[in-house]
C-alpha cells in the first residue's frame, strides 16, 4: 500500500496542501484544475460574490454533472439524487467552516 504524499494544488490563486497516494497525484492535479476552472467561470459572471459562495456553486454544479452521468443523463432528479446533493452540500459546508477557522487562526 502506498503512503500518501503531500501534494500542493492551486485553486483560485490559493495554494492547498492535500494528502494523496502517489499513484493518484495526476488525477488530483486534474481534479484541482477542473475545480479551479469551474470556480473561475462562476466568479467571472459577477453574479456570485465571495469565495465560499463560489465554492458552493461549483460543488453543486460538479455534483449535478456527476449525478447526471451516473443516471444516464436523465433530467428528472430522484429523491436519492436530492439526498446525495444535500449530503454533499453538508460536507462542503463543514469543509468551508474548517477552512474559515484556519484562516482566522
Amino acid at each position: 500500500m502506498n503512503r500518501p504524499n503531500t501534494v500542493s494544488v492551486d485553486i483560485l490563486d490559493k495554494e492547498y496542501q492535500v494528502a494523496c497516494p502517489p499513484d493518484e497525484e495526476t488525477a488530483l492535479a486534474g481534479a484541482a484544475r477542473y475545480l479551479d476552472q469551474h470556480m473561475r467561470d462562476i466568479r467571472s459572471t459577477g453574479k456570485v460574490v465571495g469565495l465560499e459562495r463560489v465554492a458552493i456553486m461549483a460543488a453543486l454544479n460538479i455534483s449535478h454533472e456527476l449525478l447526471a452521468l451516473k443516471g444516464g443523463g436523465s433530467s428528472a432528479e430522484s429523491s436519492e439524487d436530492q439526498q446525495r446533493l444535500s449530503a454533499l452540500n453538508s460536507q462542503l459546508d463543514e469543509v468551508l467552516y474548517q477552512l474559515r477557522q484556519l484562516e482566522i487562526n
